[in-house]
Formats: C-alpha cells, sequence, structure tokens
C-alpha cells in the first residue's frame, strides 16, 4: 500500500464571516458616562457624598432637618432646585439654601454651655417661651445643639458647628456617656438602683444600662449620680419616677469627655482643637486621622 499523498500547499483559507450576533459581542465595549459626581470626583480625588451630609456638616442643620427643607424646595444648585437629598456632590460649590451660597465648611468647633432651667433646646418657640439661642452670647458661629436637654433639665449642652459630628455624638452605637445629677424626693435603696446597670422596661420602652449610686441624703431628700450611653426623651426622669421618686432637680454634668466644671448658667467655653481632634480619635467609628479641615 503506497502513503497518502501530502497535498501540495495552497492559499490559507480566509477566515469565516461572523455573524451580526459574532460581531456585535466582539466589538469593543465603551461603558456608560459615569454620574456627574463620579466624573468630578475622578478629577478632584475627592469621594462624593449625599448632599445632606456634605451639608451638614457645614453646620447648615441637622440631617433629617435638611432632607426636610430639599423637599420643601429650599435647597438648590446653580439655581435649580434640588429634588432629591440622594444628590451627590463632592464639594457645596455653587449651592444655596434659601438663595444665600453656603460656605465650604471650616474646621469644626464644639463649645460647652451650661444651659440654665426654663430654657428649650429649639431654635423657636410657638409658645414664645425662650430658647438656648435667646441665651448664647453674641458673636458665636452659627451653632447646633448635640441632643437636647428637657425645659427644666439644666447643665451641660454640647454646642458645634458641624452637623455630621452632632450626628455621630448622638448615636447610641458612638457609646459616648453622659453623667446627671438628680435631686430627688422619696424613698430608694442603693440595691434598687445597682439593678439599673442591667437595664429597665417602662410601659413597652426598653431603657438601656444605667450606672446609678446614691450620692448624700439630706432626710427625704438625697442626690443620685447616673451614668448612661443613649439619650432616650426624658430617660432620667422617668425611669427615677419608675423607683417611685420626684425629681425636683435634673443637672447634667458631663458628656463624654467634656465636664461642666465650674461654666456658670448661660456660659459658654470653647474646646480647643487639639482636645477636640483627640477625642474624635476616640469615638467609635470616628477618624483615625486629623478630621479638621476635612
Amino acid at each position: 500500500m503506497r502513503p497518502p499523498q501530502k497535498k501540495p500547499p495552497g492559499k490559507p483559507l480566509p477566515p469565516p464571516k461572523r455573524g451580526r450576533r459574532q460581531a456585535r459581542t466582539a466589538a469593543p465595549t465603551v461603558s456608560a458616562n459615569p454620574h456627574p459626581a463620579r466624573a468630578a470626583a475622578a478629577k478632584s480625588g475627592r469621594e462624593p457624598q449625599r448632599i445632606a451630609k456634605l451639608l451638614a456638616r457645614a453646620g447648615i442643620a441637622s440631617r433629617r432637618e435638611i432632607e426636610r427643607m430639599i423637599v420643601e424646595g429650599r435647597v438648590a444648585i446653580d439655581g435649580a432646585a434640588i429634588e432629591t437629598p440622594a444628590t451627590l456632590l463632592t464639594s457645596l460649590k455653587g449651592v444655596t439654601v434659601d438663595g444665600k451660597p453656603v460656605a465650604p465648611p471650616e474646621a469644626t468647633r464644639l463649645f460647652l454651655f451650661h444651659k440654665p432651667k426654663g430654657v428649650l433646646t429649639a431654635e423657636r418657640d410657638p409658645k414664645g417661651r425662650p430658647t438656648i439661642y435667646d441665651r448664647l452670647p453674641p458673636g458665636l458661629p452659627r451653632v447646633i445643639p448635640v441632643g437636647r436637654l428637657d425645659l427644666n433639665t439644666e447643665g451641660l449642652l454640647l454646642l458645634t458647628t458641624d452637623g455630621e459630628f452632632k450626628r455621630q455624638l448622638e448615636l447610641p452605637s458612638t457609646g459616648v456617656e453622659r453623667v446627671y445629677r438628680a435631686r430627688a424626693y422619696g424613698n430608694v435603696h442603693q440595691d434598687q438602683l445597682e439593678a439599673l446597670i442591667e437595664g429597665v422596661e417602662i410601659d413597652g420602652v426598653r431603657y438601656g444600662s444605667i450606672d446609678a449610686n446614691m450620692e448624700r441624703r439630706t432626710g427625704a431628700n438625697f442626690w443620685i449620680e447616673m451614668k448612661l450611653r443613649e439619650g432616650k426623651n426624658r430617660e432620667v426622669r422617668r425611669v427615677l419616677e419608675y423607683l417611685g421618686l420626684e425629681v425636683s432637680r435634673l443637672l447634667r454634668i458631663a458628656y463624654g469627655a467634656f465636664e461642666l466644671g465650674d461654666l456658670q448658667p448661660g456660659e459658654v467655653g470653647e474646646i480647643a482643637q487639639h482636645q477636640l481632634v483627640a477625642f474624635r480619635k476616640t469615638l467609635k467609628g470616628g477618624p483615625k486621622k486629623d478630621p479638621v479641615g476635612e
């Protein structure tokens, strides 16, 4: 048997023609236009953020209040009203609130204010009662309170120029301790106070761990120190009333690392920047680098 003959080399076959489906698959892809804020971020090196967060950082108001302002059509960019709080921006350039340009955020500032009794923690009151803003000294920048103190509760109230910092301090997950001194009337034992360390449920509301200790007693009146890490509405008063006590005076003496000290009712003191930076680094989820000027 003769071996099969090799075919002489011929012209190479042309590549198979691709159908339309193949051509579309093999064609180079073109990325869609990125979100304008993402494109701006790529140029500036800054990550876009929600406008509500940026405005809160600039001290305009809290996030919740800013979201309400956006719904009311009070916030605009380049003259056009912003329709959603989810709008992403890398800066506040061109943004106005109530027709007024928003200045870029400056370094966060924190003030200690001794809130007097009988003053509301609010910007205004429909009933005409005095608010903390009626008692603040002139010359302060625009500040917003960290949390609230009831009308008849006095003592330390933190004020800040940074709405985002305010929110961080208020969150229970941040774990910032609040310390109160209460003067109460009634009958209670130390073991009842110590039981509050496990928390307590009152009328369907769960209150977290409270470190409570009796300081001194004068007849039927005594002072109790209470430490807690959440700020539910009227929490201290409700817990003491649950124990059968009548609170005649309630004073907050500390919030985190900051103490009321010798600050007199109506007086304001500012925290030094280096102290503020050090404190922020201790917060859960807080910045690990210098947050000033970010």
